[in-house]
């Protein structure tokens, strides 16, 4: 059954990246100096990382900051209430890599195309939004990368929309050690590092906004969490290799404070789909509170990095 504004689509937006953006993003999401196929352009191997296109929506073609409100809020959907972007966090992300991008857009013309799959009525707590967003070459209709995503309008619930599908669960295996476990230290200036990506929700710069939504101040970009365990998982099984990864999602469990450790607990399941092993994942707090959970992604496992 369709749900309102369920395959709505929204105008295509030309996007665009520059070498020196995939370098600040695979340092912003904790890349180290032995993966420098990832840092350094000059490297035979230089690539993007992986999930560099979970950044596209927000950056589009900038390279100057821009306004965060007012660019989210400016596209409504037919058939649903116009919800306040000032008042939104991230419900989940699955990124499927159909073909890696290259270093640069340069010369190349891409573009972003997104359509609602659905808007769901959660009550009192809430609205979920969830979209498809492809980036696509212009002139071949190439597909490169598939996201589906689902943003939280807190307290914007009761329009009397239906409540929506529940999600498939996927929990670390019972009673199993985790195969292998990466921790990332964020700081005080983690959330100000990633937001130049083209992020620049206000939530994760500055105090207030933080405050009236119930967080006690400014939290980590909640794509901070998912793109640095994205990083953990392919440095500690698949070699840091970016071939090594063909999908990844993750659902935002709770907040992160800067400063806070996070703890990505990493299981193999022994599950091959096409070739690629089904990992299981979960982000902690330094305190054992899930940040991130669902963490679900297929990959070529080989072990830790190796020199490419």
């Amino acid at each position: 059954m369709s749900t309102p504004g369920a395959g709505h689509e929204f105008p295509s937006q030309e996007v665009s990246w520059l070498k020196r953006d995939a370098l600040l993003f695979a340092y912003s999401i904790g890349c180290k100096a032995d993966e420098l196929h990832f840092l350094y352009e000059l490297h035979p191997n230089f690539a993007v990382f992986p999930t560099y296109p979970i950044i596209l929506p927000f950056k589009l073609t900038d390279q100057e900051v821009t306004d965060f409100y007012a660019r989210s809020g400016g596209s409504p959907i037919p058939g649903v209430p116009k919800f306040d972007y000032r008042r939104v966090v991230d419900g989940q992300r699955k990124l499927t890599i159909l073909k890696p991008l290259p270093p640069t857009s340069e010369g190349r013309k891409f573009e972003l195309r997104s359509k609602v799959i659905g808007v769901y009525d959660k009550g009192k707590p809430g609205t979920v939004i969830e979209t498809e967003q492809t980036i696509v070459d212009k002139e071949t209709g190439e597909i490169y990368s598939r996201t589906v995503s689902s943003g939280f309008f807190v307290g914007q619930g009761n329009w009397g929309g239906p409540k929506g599908p529940s999600n498939a669960n996927y929990a670390p295996p019972e009673g199993k050690q985790p195969d292998a476990v990466h921790v990332v230290q964020t700081t005080p200036e983690t959330a100000h590092l990633y937001r130049l990506n083209g992020d620049y929700n206000p939530l994760h710069a500055t105090p207030e906004p933080g405050e009236k939504m119930g967080f006690g101040g400014a939290i980590v970009h909640g794509l901070f969490s998912w793109n640095s365990a994205a990083h953990g998982v392919l440095r500690e099984l698949g070699g840091s290799d970016p071939k090594n990864l063909k999908e990844i999602q993750a659902r935002f469990a709770s907040p992160v404070i800067p400063g806070d450790k996070l703890i990505t607990e990493i299981w193999r399941t022994g599950s091959l789909q096409d070739g690629y092993e089904e990992i299981r994942f979960v982000t902690k707090n330094g305190k054992g509170k899930a940040v991130l959970s669902n963490g679900r992604c297929l990959m070529k496992v080989t072990g830790p990095k190796s020199k490419l």
